[in-house]
């Protein structure tokens, strides 16, 4: 019977697909919609700027504190904090991106209770999935000397990622919870919650480790109590909001029906996330391997959490490029959609320029905020121009992954990355590591050498997309119907 009624409510027409919007015609953009265009963009992608910064910081505060225990836990909780990226992080958010394609297009279409819907099937999906990552965190030490990294490395890391465990699920929660209110452009209260919970963070992590002697152990558990902080502030707004009145309509029973569709594009989903994550991350432990392994994995690691961090910017525009497309080809609009990607592409390309002054300037001061060791902040600076070269094209390709994730192209997305960094990247990198004798600095050029070909292929496949039948393939699926591909 819900089946039954979830069907009846879709039924209601969405806006229709104006036939003029050709992809082949010359049709030009008027200036009040570019403008308006770029103000919706802004509007969006300015707080994600600041949510995705500030939940980042999180886990980065946390190594920043355990940097100034000793070298070797440094080194253990750098370790550890890629292994839980790898094993549970990355898997989260890649399966929680498919809520960027159902409840985008949804919100798109009108169908504003359907966001609630899937963001209740996200949640159940993901807190059933944590439960497995959260037994491999539990082991994280064992595994990770069975791959042949130092032991007492090995031994530091597997305690912070057992401690660790209780922030596994409200991270996955926390994810649902961002996508089911960026989807429908309703990102401040993510942005004023995030920032509250990520000062707090600071003097948590202070008290468990220096008043309460807990060293990393209190490191690891300051993030789980930061995103539970965050999961309560932002389920009382859903709740209490007048702004998410019809988007959340209470506990629903169909959010037990149909769950095999939500998986069928939420798996390609964490597949096409975690194949470029677990990338970066497979570079950390790889590092481990190296002559001087401690300086490697420590450097290396800081090297990829404030690469991190500067990303967060781009994928700000990224995640309101997802949001704009999703909803536009939901409401059946092509042209608002290659709008919007004009315009993003347009405005990346500005960030990335301020991007590459700001690290290139900043480079022989920014090792000191993780490390006092000399030869580590050193290493950090020269690191730092590599960061640098990848920042050219990492904002742009963020920008074709939220493309991607606004049509659902997760399928496609997986297959790029699998591409870009497993035939590319890796292979180069660790041939430039171990053969060529370059270290860290080979294992970053094999990364560079990914994002240059990943950015390539997705610019390809939306130089070439046919925006009107994206339009016709969004109505499908919100129909929960099928329709013949349309001929490019």
């Amino acid at each position: 019977m819900a089946v039954h009624d979830e069907k009846i409510d879709l039924q209601t027409p969405l806006i229709s697909i104006s036939n003029k919007n050709d992809p082949e015609t010359t049709e030009r953009f008027t200036r009040d919609e570019i403008v308006t265009e770029a103000k919706k963009q802004l509007f969006l992608a300015g707080p994600m700027m600041f949510v995705n910064l500030l939940l980042s910081l999180v886990q980065t505060i946390s190594v920043m504190f355990v940097g100034h225990v000793g070298e070797l836990a440094l080194s253990g909780a750098s370790m550890a904090t890629s292994f839980a990226s790898v094993t549970g992080f990355s898997l989260l958010v890649g399966m929680a991106c498919a809520l960027d394609t159902y409840c985008g297009q949804a919100y798109g279409a009108k169908q504003y209770h359907m966001l609630g819907v899937h963001m209740q099937r996200a949640m159940i999906v993901l807190l059933l999935v944590s439960i497995p990552l959260a037994c491999t965190w539990a082991t994280a030490g064992d595994i990770l000397q069975l791959l042949g990294q130092d032991p007492a490395i090995a031994a530091e890391a597997g305690i912070y990622a057992r401690y660790m465990i209780p922030s596994i699920f409200p991270f996955a929660l926390l994810q649902c919870q961002f996508r089911f209110l960026q989807t429908q452009n309703n990102v401040v209260p993510m942005m004023l919650t995030s920032g509250f919970t990520t000062m707090l963070h600071i003097p948590i992590c202070w008290v468990l480790i220096s008043k309460f002697g807990l060293g990393s152990k209190g490191a690891a558990l300051a993030n789980g109590i930061s995103y539970w902080t965050n999961d309560l502030f932002l389920a009382l707004y859903i709740t209490l909001s007048p702004s998410c009145k019809k988007t959340w309509t209470g506990f629903s029973k169909e959010a037990m029906q149909n769950v095999s569709k939500f998986i069928w594009l939420a798996v390609p989903s964490a597949i096409m996330v975690c194949l470029e994550i677990w990338s970066y991350e497979i570079m950390v432990i790889v590092s481990g391997l190296l002559p001087n392994p401690t300086l490697e994995t420590s450097v290396l690691s800081i090297s990829l959490n404030t690469n991190g961090m500067i990303y967060m910017i781009p994928l700000g525009l990224g995640s309101a490029i997802s949001v704009r497309v999703a909803n536009a080809l939901g409401a059946g609009r092509p042209k608002e959609a290659r709008l919007a990607v004009s315009m993003a592409t347009f405005m990346v390309a500005i960030e990335s320029v301020v991007a590459v002054v700001v690290i290139i300037l900043g480079r022989n001061v920014w090792g000191y905020c993780f490390s006092n060791e000399e030869n580590v902040v050193s290493y950090v600076s020269e690191m730092m121009l590599l960061i640098a070269v990848v920042n050219l094209v990492d904002g742009l390709l963020s920008v074709l992954n939220g493309i991607a994730r606004g049509c659902g192209w997760q399928k496609i997305g997986a297959i790029v990355n699998l591409a870009s960094f497993y035939v590319i990247g890796i292979p180069l990198g660790v041939y430039l590591a171990f053969v060529l004798h370059l270290g860290g600095k080979g294992l970053w050029t094999g990364i560079i050498a990914a994002v240059f070909a990943q950015t390539i292929f997705l610019s390809i496949i939306t130089i070439r997309t046919n925006w009107d039948a994206e339009a016709k393939k969004a109505t499908a699926r919100i129909f929960d119907s099928t329709i013949p591909e349309v001929a490019e």
